[in-house]
This record gives structure tokens, sequence and C-alpha cells, in this order.
């Protein structure tokens, strides 16, 4: 039923899977090695046609300086972390409240108020860009941050649910049992109890809601226009001309936007990965 470990496979297939695993992970990295290879070129070789030559110079200092000096790039990549950020915590802290109430209370219609939640997440966001677009019109969010955090918030707080409750039944209840037998309030069973046996999900979660909403692009140019307000996903398109696009600052800005998100993952790796194999196996 499940695949056999390679080592267990026969000479002739290891030998196969290790020729075609090098291959395929290059495959996978070729977009970026070429945004990477873009990125220190001089605009005079895509003026020349030379998109996949090598560079007629090594423009890294000129390009990345440009980014950063002499465009509005860390404007949008502030506006990126000021979106991120609040909308990370507070779909974080919805979630946890709204899991917890779901997966340690039983009341009626428990299980459709979770599944109301969880519909959410097969809803095409496609077809919500109009009547979002109106909402935050007829409200003055249209062009801010805080309608964009507001709105990422609501639609990612479905997911986080879904993570949370499942999650936190999970946890021994009897753990809960016994801090109501002490008189333990509610509030503070939640906040003592659960909430740090709840530190490697929340570090998956918040992982997870940091990479969606950073690498938003779609929303970022419905709800947003100019440097005041889009993120940095959206405001690397600046970088293109009326009649020329300047595709070595497009790259460059590109690697500094993916850098965050990666940075992110690789200093929460251990909790990341750790939230989300915990309980997989008894």
């Amino acid at each position: 039923m499940f695949p056999r470990p390679i080592q267990q496979a026969s000479p002739a297939a290891q030998t196969t899977y290790k020729t075609l695993l090098p291959l395929a992970l290059i495959m996978w990295l070729l977009p970026l090695i070429a945004v990477a290879v873009f990125s220190v070129k001089p605009a005079s070789d895509f003026t020349q046609g030379n998109y996949w030559g090598m560079p007629g110079s090594f423009d890294l200092i000129d390009n990345y300086s440009q980014v950063f000096f002499n465009s509005d790039m860390p404007r949008y990549m502030l506006n990126s972390v000021l979106i991120t950020v609040p909308t990370v915590i507070g779909a974080v802290a919805l979630s946890a409240m709204a899991g917890f109430a779901l997966g340690i209370y039983k009341f009626r219609s428990n299980l459709w108020v979770f599944f109301m939640f969880v519909a959410g997440n097969f809803v095409p966001f496609q077809i919500l860009m109009v009547p979002v677009r109106d909402l935050t019109l007829d409200m003055g969010l249209y062009n801010t941050k805080t309608g964009l955090v507001l709105f990422h918030i609501a639609f990612q707080t479905g997911f986080c649910t879904l993570f949370m409750r499942n999650f936190i039944r999970a946890l021994p209840f009897p753990l809960i049992e016994a801090a109501r037998v002490e008189g333990v309030a509610e509030w503070r069973i939640f906040w003592f109890v659960v909430l740090p046996l709840m530190k490697p999900a929340l570090a998956a979660l918040a992982v997870l809601i940091f990479t969606f909403i950073w690498n938003d692009y779609f929303w970022a140019i419905v709800l947003t226009q100019g440097p005041d307000a889009q993120p940095v996903t959206a405001g690397i398109t600046s970088f293109n001309a009326q009649y020329r696009a300047a595709y070595h600052l497009m790259s460059a800005g590109s690697i500094v936007a993916a850098l965050p998100p990666v940075l992110m993952f690789f200093l929460m790796q251990k909790h990341f990965i750790a939230g989300l194999t915990l309980g997989a196996v008894k």
C-alpha cells in the first residue's frame, strides 16, 4: 500500500532515483535560478535580447542599490510588514480562541458552527473580488492597509480554526478536567493550560499564514493601489515603465521580496516541523 524505502529497491531503481532526483530538483529551481541571474544582469542585456546568455557584466551591487535607494521598494516592504504581522497575530489569536471553544465545549450546533468555518475554505476567492472591493469602498477602507488586514484576518480565520480545533481535540482532556476540579476559571484554563501546549501549533500556523499573506498578489492589486498601501508583491510592478520593463530591477526586487518568508521558515523550522507532526504517531 505504501511505497517501499528506496534502500530496499533494486540497484537499477536506486541508480535511476539518484539520477532523476537532482534533475527534478534543478527543474523545480530553474525559475528561481533564472530570476537570480536576471537580477545581476545590466539593462543593456535586455535591450539587446540577451535574455538567457551569460551576463554582459555583473551589476549585482548597482541593481540592488537601485532597488533599495532609487525606488519605493523599502516603503513597499514596510507596507508588507504592517499588513502581514497584524494579520498573523489577529488570525492566530481568533482561531486559537475559536478552536478552544469548538474543541472543548460540547453544545448544540457545535459541529455546524465548525462546518461554517470550514466551508469558507471551499469558496473560490476570485468570485469575492467585486463584492469585497465594493464593500471596502463603501466602508472607506479601499487602498488602506487596515482594509487589507481586516480582509486577510477574516479570510484566513476559517483555515486557522480548522487547524487549531483539530489540534486542541488531540490534547489530553483530563488536564482540563483537573483544572476545573481545582476551581480554575475557563479563561485561565485556556491561558495557562491549553495555550502553552499549543506552542508548536501556534508556531506552525504563524509560519504558514505569514507565507500566505506575504506572498499574496491577487488581493494586493484588487484592494490597494500605489505605494501608500500596496505590499511588496504588488509594488514590484512599479519597475514597469510605459514602453519598457526593467527586468533586472524586477528580478532584484523579487529576490528581496522572497527573503523574509524564507528567513521566517528557517528561523521557525524546528517549531514548524514539530507543529505539523505532533500527534502523527501515537
